[in-house]
């Protein structure tokens, strides 16, 4: 009989399915021109975050002082690990997520230098230790290849839609737990490259930051889907992380297509109303219709300023502020 992994499709899950497919599309769209900058910022939160969950303390910060070439001040083991992460997630799409070579390949990146045979199955028993006690036991070293043959053939199946697929391997990975060590990273990796094939916009989603973020109910999710001898909750816990995710990412997106004058405005203006003479004051110009063309007229067409007299755009007290949609793409912009 073929392998079928254990996971009941619940209604949260279907409708978890259908809004991340709809945000996917609207993001594909918008990210066909994709900025540099944020592909940047994001592949450094994805690293930052996953090497994070396993107790790396480097910031992101370092992760991208490494990322260029320039000496960083840290325990030589985390350097190392961020420079394995770095070269494995910038060779993402090489790999194919269908083949169990490719993941042995990246593996062998990943934990380079830092364990005895990286690249190859473990040999010994492991188990996975909670605060105070062994919460899981993985199955026999001799059981491991059976098993990780079994849960490829079963991906190659393509039974599953990509983000429920991505999802289960990923449980059963962490299940199966096939190596000495970085078996999380490998997992994480594993569910970003399988929902990159399925769509490129994942090949730069910091779904893994995120999932630092929730470190906790990550591990309660799995612990869960053991107890049921069914995926569903981790399943269900990924998706909504992959929501959240996306939608940060559109965020990211609508901010990042905001121009730096309207960028330095908002950050000048609040919820009282002020005339044009303080706003040029406040970001240093004083010639009037370059502000007008540069700073405040991007920012009313886009509708993050509005005006006290909004009937008569003319009016000699005319004073403006920034509107509800103003006020929160600036606190995004402070976080950035």
């Amino acid at each position: 009989m073929t392998y079928q992994p254990p996971c009941t499709i619940s209604p949260p899950v279907e409708r978890l399915l259908g809004r991340i497919c709809e945000m996917v599309g609207r993001l594909s769209v918008s990210a066909q021109g994709e900025h540099l900058r944020l592909r940047r910022i994001n592949r450094i939160r994805t690293i930052q975050g996953s090497l994070a969950i396993e107790g790396n303390t480097l910031s992101e910060e370092q992760i991208t002082a490494i990322m260029d070439g320039r000496r960083v001040v840290a325990p030589p083991r985390e350097i190392q690990e961020a420079r394995n992460a770095i070269e494995v997630y910038d060779r993402l799409e090489q790999r194919d997520p269908y083949r169990e070579t490719d993941l042995l390949a990246a593996h062998e990146i990943m934990m380079r230098s830092l364990m005895d045979a990286p690249g190859r199955y473990r040999t010994g028993g492991v188990g996975v230790m909670g605060r105070k006690e062994v919460i899981h036991v993985a199955p026999p070293a001799g059981r491991v290849p059976i098993l990780m043959r079994d849960l490829f053939d079963w991906l190659n199946r393509g039974e599953r839609h990509p983000l429920v697929a991505s999802s289960i391997f990923h449980y059963e990975f962490e299940f199966i737990h096939p190596f000495a060590d970085g078996n999380g990273r490998m997992g994480r990796l594993w569910q970003t490259l399988i929902l990159a094939r399925w769509n490129s916009i994942f090949a730069i989603t910091p779904v893994e930051s995120m999932v630092h973020a929730r470190q906790q109910e990550y591990y309660e999710a799995i612990g869960q889907s053991t107890n049921m001898n069914d995926s569903a909750p981790f399943v269900e816990f990924m998706l909504e992380v992959i929501r959240e995710t996306l939608g940060d990412m559109g965020s990211d997106q609508a901010a990042d297509q905001v121009s730096d004058q309207v960028q330095r405005l908002l950050r000048l203006v609040d919820q009282e109303f002020v005339t044009v003479t303080e706003m040029m004051t406040g970001v240093g110009l004083s010639h009037r219709p370059t502000f007008r063309k540069n700073y405040l007229r991007p920012a009313l067409d886009a509708g993050l300023l509005e005006m006290k007299y909004p009937e008569n755009p003319k009016h000699p007290r005319q004073r403006y502020r920034l509107t509800s949609k103003g006020r929160s793409m600036k606190a995004l912009l402070g976080e950035q």
